[in-house]
């Protein structure tokens, strides 16, 4: 089975690459995450919620300062807006909590199912998978889906892999993304999975 190998592998501790202490700050590095190294968001984020303690203030914050604090993670206006927006119907809307179910996330300005099930996954510990770039492509390498749509992934593979994998396969597969499977120059010499990969020549 795919996951025992992917657990031999690459273990089976929860990994969180955003760091973040409250629920709220995770999220809004999610947001930040979109096309953006988690690298790179961490760093923003360290001066971004020194500035803006809690959520309040953050839904308070005027909108050229909050664009010029988070300038490096890249489409930093319309994410600037959405961090505002979401901040404010977290505050308005949820009484300054994370909301829990897919429905509530999604609702949220930014927030689309993909952070919406890392924060489900991170926060709550609720069974989810987070389609990234690196889960969508090894996954259908491995076989495991095959369709294009991230959603569509997402079905996919919760028909596919057993519940108590979903949050670990997210993990286990971004770092077999990120190390062994790079997109533009994956290392097959290197990778422990390439039996089961449908780009790689049987024997």
């Amino acid at each position: 089975m795919i996951t025992e190998r992917l657990n031999e592998i690459y273990g089976t501790e929860l990994v969180c690459y955003l760091e973040y202490e409250e629920p709220w700050q995770l999220l809004i590095s999610t947001i930040m995450s979109a096309q953006c190294t988690d690298k790179r968001v961490n760093m923003v984020a360290k001066e971004l919620y020194k500035k803006y303690p809690n959520i309040e203030a953050l839904a308070d914050a005027n909108l050229s300062e909050l664009e010029e604090t988070i300038k490096s993670v890249g489409l930093y206006k319309s994410k600037a807006k959405n961090i505002i927006s979401c901040a404010k119907d977290i505050v308005e809307k949820f009484d300054g909590k994370v909301p829990k179910t897919i429905e509530e996330l999604t609702s949220l300005a930014g927030v689309g199912r993909k952070t919406a099930n890392v924060i489900r996954g991170n926060v709550f510990k609720e069974a989810s998978i987070v389609v990234d770039t690196h889960v969508k492509r090894v996954s259908r390498l491995l076989g495991l889906a095959k369709e294009e749509d991230p959603e569509k992934i997402e079905y996919e593979l919760m028909k596919v892999l057993p519940k108590k994998q979903w949050i670990l396969y997210n993990i286990q597969i971004i770092a077999h993304g990120r190390s062994i499977c790079v997109a533009r120059s994956p290392k097959c010499d290197l990778c422990k999975l390439k039996d089961l990969c449908l780009n790689h020549p049987k024997n």
